[in-house]
Parts: C-alpha cells; sequence; structure tokens
C-alpha cells in the first residue's frame, strides 16, 4: 500500500496572506504546506481521505490519474471544500467517485454542494455514489476500511485505520477503545498543531504522548499550523521513530 501525504497543513493559524513569520520566509519545501488531506493506493483502489480547498491543485501535483473513493473524517470546510473537483475524474474516467461519510458529515455536503444532490440532472455535476459510515469496519474494493472515532472538542470525527496504517487528523480526546484499535499499527499519522495548549487540537507533546502509547514503528505528525514552527526545527526536537510529515512524502506499508 502507498501512502503520499497530499498535504500536511492547517488553515487554524496559517494567514491568508504572508505575516513574514519564519515559517512564511522559509526556502525549505516542506513548510510550504496545504490543508492536510493523504492519498491512499491499494492494490486495486484509489482513496483520498478528505478533499479540503486544496483538492484540485494537490492531486495536480501528486500526478493522480484515477480516483475510486473519498472517506471523509468530519464537515469542516478545510476538509470538504473541494469536493466539487472530483468532475474531472468524472470526465476522464467515465465513472462515479465513491464517497464514504456518517449521516451528519452527509447533511453537510448536502447543505454545501445541494447541486450534487438535486433531483434534476444536469450534466457536468460531480456524480457520485454515496455510502454511509457508522462504527463499523467496511471494505473498499479489497480493503478493510476501520474507523477510529475521535473527539474534536466537542464534535465526535473519524480517524481511519487501513491494515497496519492510522491516520487521525483534528484529534483533541480519544477514547481507551479507540486507543485499542490503533494499537499494534505498524505506521501513525497523528495531528500535532502546535506546542501551546489548543482548545480542540492535540498539541505536539500531546502527540508526543499518544505515539509513545501506541508504539508503532513510524509515527508521522500532520496537522501542522505554522505556529509549531519550521520543519528542520522541530524535526531535530523529536525522539526516534517519530517525524513530522511534509506534503508530498511518499511511504510504502
Amino acid at each position: 500500500m502507498k501512502i503520499t501525504f497530499l498535504g500536511t497543513g492547517t488553515s487554524q493559524g496559517i494567514p491568508v496572506i504572508c505575516c513574514n513569520c519564519e515559517v512564511c520566509r522559509s526556502e525549505d519545501d516542506r513548510d510550504k504546506r496545504l490543508r492536510v488531506s493523504v492519498l491512499v493506493e491499494t492494490a486495486d483502489r484509489t482513496i483520498v481521505i478528505d478533499s479540503g480547498p486544496d483538492f484540485r491543485y494537490q492531486m495536480l501535483r501528486a500526478g493522480v490519474k484515477d480516483l475510486d473513493a473519498i472517506i471523509y473524517t468530519h464537515e469542516h470546510k478545510d476538509h470538504i471544500a473541494g469536493l466539487d473537483d472530483i468532475r474531472p475524474f468524472n470526465y476522464l474516467l467515465q465513472k462515479n467517485i465513491d464517497i464514504y461519510a456518517t449521516p451528519r458529515v452527509q447533511d453537510a455536503l448536502k447543505r454545501e454542494f445541494s447541486y450534487i444532490f438535486t433531483e434534476h440532472f444536469y450534466p457536468g455535476l460531480p456524480q457520485i455514489d454515496m455510502h454511509t459510515v457508522i462504527d463499523e469496519s467496511f471494505l473498499i474494493g479489497q480493503t478493510e476500511i476501520i474507523p477510529l472515532p475521535v473527539m474534536h472538542y466537542k464534535l465526535p470525527i473519524l480517524g481511519y485505520r487501513i491494515g497496519d496504517f492510522s491516520y487521525i487528523t483534528d484529534a483533541k480526546t480519544i477514547s481507551a477503545e479507540t486507543r485499542e484499535k490503533v494499537k499494534g499499527t505498524k505506521v501513525l499519522v497523528i495531528n500535532a498543531l502546535q506546542k501551546e495548549p489548543h482548545i480542540s487540537h492535540f498539541t505536539l507533546d500531546e502527540a508526543l504522548d499518544f505515539a509513545a502509547e501506541i508504539g508503532a514503528e513510524t509515527t508521522y505528525l500532520t496537522h501542522v499550523s505554522h505556529n509549531l514552527g519550521k520543519h528542520a526545527d522541530i524535526s531535530s526536537e523529536l525522539p526516534a521513530g517519530v517525524q513530522l510529515a511534509y506534503d508530498g512524502l511518499q511511504i510504502i506499508v
């Protein structure tokens, strides 16, 4: 299974225009972070987790030629805003794209993209097949997807475990039950927004504590804001087995 980090950043703490901070001024490409998303290529399916505002450019930058499914973690705009840009895949591949989301996220998609769900077909609209995600494993092709419920402040959202790969973003609280589902994974991806306390996201220390508890062979930190600092500086502070993810990073699990 091949994993490509399409984006490792967040709208939280990243200015609309350059604020001339050290991250903005950095010449290290690893400090240029688009909104968080990941591409998962299994033996028989190409899957994206979350399609944020940068979805179109992320797919072009990664050279993605196929797309079978999008899985959503939750309904915040930085995770769903790019749904409309599946149109080229509909056109070129001549197929619908499977969408996997909880009922609450489906309601948000219907509000934000009401024209997709109209009863009257309009040529050129995004073509999707909706699938409901609950707290039970499901298959995409031959691959089992295990939902990982976590809390994003007071909002229940989902991470996902796919084989030996576990992906969690926007978590602040993770239950004992979910922690048991994650244990045994070889590659863990977990959010680490900044060093300072935050109401709805793991801090760097909280992410490192979680990584130590899970004990994955490798942990990658994602959903990183400018407030955390430059890639090279933070990387030098991380313990063995923990790395700061960056846009374009590819791994095999």
